[in-house]
């Protein structure tokens, strides 16, 4: 068995004031010599005693002056309380700034209700130490998040100026993130935006709903839909569709919420009426072959295929692609499709 390493403090910040920062407050002479800092994080670290100038402790306020020496003795990064685990990681791309993995389905990505250990958090502290407290101590460098039982590509920061960087770009909807999903039943359209509030649901907190778009907690949420094949490829009525979803927002559920709106929930979905028990609405000549895609998934058919963004570093376009996992394969094969995605 490995040994995980604890997180080791990083090396000492310094900075020489200059004699355009004269008389400027300290806490924001180093917030913009340190970009990858927060100012929060500057005062906090002055408060605690971390940051000494010429060897004397320093105030925030205190106006700095030409000529001093601040250095900054950084604490080891905290993991608030998480213990990192040696566990595998699908591992697509990676530099200093970031990771692109390849998460498969089942494994949750951060601690939560009920799931305080086996996390891809968990896994990230253990392959990249530093990554504690890069955007929240439950959430190491995570910018964004897959469902359990969602499968494929998500972007993690490495260091706080990448994750900032990318959750700006997020937020400015300058990240593309396209899934494919199997759903029930085919839809009457090709290519459909659909935009409908989401909040929580009033009848059950667990789930997510679309809901008025004035009333409390409701977000806007937007997703694009296209239609890639109906299925069976050879019968005469088909049951299941195969689309391509590329999210403009990101909300709690998005996809699942937007799909079982518009009364094609995903398959193997038992949040929002794509399980199971959907198989018993279907006459028995069908029922026989859905069930069976139900349960050889095991999981709702849902898979991140498409990640592109611009690196927060060097500004280079980046575009990555996930194959099927073999599940959703087989589950194609089954319905007499074979289906290789391809870059647009």
């Amino acid at each position: 068995m490995s040994t995980i390493p604890s997180p080791e403090a990083p090396p000492p910040r310094t900075h020489a004031v200059t004699t355009e920062e004269q008389g400027v407050r300290l806490d924001r002479v180093l917030a913009q010599a340190w970009p990858d800092f927060t100012r929060s994080r500057i005062q906090s670290l002055i408060a605690t005693g971390c940051v000494l100038v010429d060897g004397s402790p320093a105030k925030s306020s205190a106006p700095a002056r030409a000529g001093a020496l601040v250095v900054a003795v950084l604490p080891p990064p905290t993991t608030g309380g998480m213990i990192p685990e040696d566990i595998p990681l699908s591992i697509v791309f990676e530099d200093e700034d970031l990771l692109v993995l390849d998460k498969p389905a089942g494994l949750v990505v951060h601690p939560g209700a009920g799931v305080r250990t086996g996390t891809l958090a968990h896994a990230l502290l253990a392959h990249t130490p530093g990554i504690a407290g890069v955007g929240g101590m439950m959430r190491p460098g995570l910018v964004h998040r897959l469902d359990k039982d969602t499968s494929g590509l998500l972007v993690v920061a490495k260091t706080s100026a990448a994750h900032r960087a990318l959750t700006v770009a997020l937020a400015a909807r300058e990240i593309r993130r396209s899934y494919l999903a199997l759903v029930w039943g085919v839809p009457q359209f090709q290519n459909e935006r659909i935009e409908a509030a989401i909040g929580r649901d009033r009848r059950d907190r667990l789930r997510m709903a679309v809901v008025p778009a004035g009333r409390a907690g409701a977000r806007t949420a937007a997703t694009r839909v296209r239609v890639i094949a109906r299925l069976p490829a050879d019968a005469q009525r088909p049951r299941f569709a195969l689309v391509e979803c590329t999210l403009e927002t990101g909300r709690t559920h998005q996809i699942r919420v937007h799909l079982s709106h518009r009364g094609h929930a995903v398959v193997g979905d038992t949040t929002y009426g794509g399980g199971a028990k959907k198989t018993l609405s279907l006459p028995p000549a069908d029922r026989k072959l859905a069930s069976q895609l139900v349960a050889a998934l095991g999981r709702q058919a849902l898979h991140a295929v498409r990640l592109s963004f611009r690196h927060p570093g060097t500004g280079e376009s980046m575009s990555f692609e996930s194959p099927l996992p073999d599940d959703f394969v087989r589950a194609l094969d089954a319905l007499g499709f074979s289906f290789r995605p391809a870059c647009p």
